[in-house]
């Protein structure tokens, strides 16, 4: 399941730790070599070197000050014993110790090289410069030099270094690689969100949505199957109300063509009877009944007639509709059979243009502005609204009745018997495969008037051109009882 994202961690990787081994060997290299020009090894060395000649030089200066001495050369600086208590105190210090002989430096910085000897009544002091070697000076620079390379030592420069460096190229690639797993999570989420979606549509699912909100190609791909599943879904209930509506064509043929033969004799044999009442019978009870008689018979047939256009299917014949002028002509029709129902109209300036049949418009038109009228009641207001959106043509029906119930909205569409005098309930049904015959369809909304609102969407015109040729019959419908 995280296969995607697993794949995205592997490429990256591939593709940063092969860079990171070569920057890491690259950059101990040139540390390497960088260390390598002010090493302390050099300087180790040198300093052991320098030691070495700076005693050597030593012990040959104390041979040739003795040589110098012992063959007078040198004249000594007297200290009598008489005088001890004014000596220095380096030379009262060298009798005091009992040293027969002692070399010691002096001058500026140790430039000058001293023999101290003992003698019975006195000490000598012989003095001979060292040719400009300041032996103190040397003794410091060695011991700094010493100082420096045994602290390099303990510290080890050069693996603080490499350590350091590896640790900041662990931690820059730890925080990469968190980035990297985040980024991959968050591209990874969606697909399988959408794999799952996918899986569950394929199940039957057709209420299945995915969330979106992002703005890139993946948010592009789940709008697309959210769309791509309410289109399923429509289809899916087009579908279905239209296998329904072949059910009930065959049986409205059925009916038709078993009632049709048998209402027009019966309502001519009850008008025969009442022209033929007998004598001394009451004129006005068999009008009345005859009446009532015939009066039901008609409504029969309106039923039956019913059943006909149910089971009926005209070719559909496509025409550019001027949607604003077929909504004020069925309007106007409709407010002499309505006078007391207010409508009012909402058109678009746009005067927008449909592809759809002219007859069948006008039915469904004419049957949801009847049903509005009728909710509505005396006093009520039936508003109709047309406009365009989405590359439809949009028609709502709007009115003031109580609205719809959560069982009508759920069974709206569906064939139903109705014993109501004003229809059968085939209304809807038949207004909605009309819309379906002519690439539309019909669906309710929220009502802006507190009743109920249906929207009909039709084609639009200027995106979908009409076509001239008729649509052929449905062959669920061609069959004949």
């Amino acid at each position: 399941m995280n296969r995607l994202r697993n794949r995205l961690l592997a490429a990256f990787l591939l593709a940063t730790l092969a860079p990171l081994g070569l920057s890491l060997w690259v950059t101990t290299s040139l540390l390497e070599r960088s260390l390598s020009l002010a090493s302390t090894r050099e300087i180790d060395e040198l300093s052991k070197a320098l030691e070495k000649t700076g005693r050597e030089f030593y012990h040959l200066s104390r041979e040739n000050l003795r040589a110098d001495a012992e063959r007078g050369r040198l004249k000594p600086v007297l200290h009598p014993l008489e005088e001890k208590k004014s000596w220095p105190a380096e030379i009262a210090a060298f009798w005091d110790s009992g040293d027969q002989e002692r070399f010691v430096l002096g001058g500026s910085n140790g430039s000058v090289l001293e023999l101290i000897e003992r003698r019975a009544d006195a000490v000598l002091v012989y003095s001979s410069a060292l040719g400009g070697v300041q032996m103190a000076r040397l003794t410091e620079l060695f011991t700094e030099a010493r100082a420096r390379v045994e602290a390099s030592r303990e510290r080890d420069l050069r693996r603080g270094f490499l350590l350091t460096l590896l640790l900041i190229g662990a931690a820059a690639g730890m925080v990469t690689l968190a980035a990297l797993v985040f980024f991959a999570q968050r591209i990874s989420r969606p697909v399988q969100e959408l794999t799952g979606a996918l899986q569950r549509l394929a199940a039957g699912d057709m209420a299945v949505r995915v969330r979106t909100g992002r703005r890139d190609e993946i948010g592009a791909a789940l709008e697309a199957f959210n769309h791509m599943a309410e289109q399923l879904r429509q289809s899916r209930e087009r579908l279905v109300l239209l296998t329904r509506l072949a059910s009930w064509q065959a049986l409205g043929r059925k009916m038709a063509h078993e009632i049709k033969n048998s209402l027009t004799p019966i309502r001519l044999t009850i008008e025969e009877m009442a022209a033929r009442q007998p004598a001394g019978a009451d004129p006005v009870f068999f009008e009345q009944a005859a009446q009532i008689i015939v009066d039901e018979v008609n409504r029969l047939e309106r039923r039956v007639r019913a059943f006909s256009d149910l089971a009926a299917e005209p070719p559909v014949r496509l025409a550019d509709l001027d949607v604003n002028a077929i909504v004020e002509e069925r309007v106007s029709f409709l407010r002499n059979a309505h006078p007391e129902v207010l409508y009012n109209l909402r058109l678009s300036s746009r005067r927008p243009h449909a592809t759809a049949d002219e007859d069948l418009a006008r039915g469904i038109l004419t049957n949801l502005l009847e049903n509005a009228a009728e909710a509505a009641g005396p006093g009520g207001v039936v508003l109709a609204v047309t406009g365009v959106a989405n590359s439809k043509v949009i028609l709502e029906v709007h009115d003031s009745g109580p609205g719809l119930s959560l069982h009508s909205r759920e069974t709206l569409f569906e064939p139903t018997i109705s014993f109501k005098r004003s229809g059968m309930g085939l209304g809807l049904s038949i207004a909605r495969k009309s819309a379906l015959l002519s690439g539309g369809d019909i669906a309710p909304v929220p009502g802006e008037l507190g009743g109920a609102g249906f929207r009909v969407t039709l084609p639009d015109a200027s995106v979908t051109p009409a076509a001239p040729a008729a649509v052929e019959e449905p062959s669920w419908a061609s069959s004949e009882s």
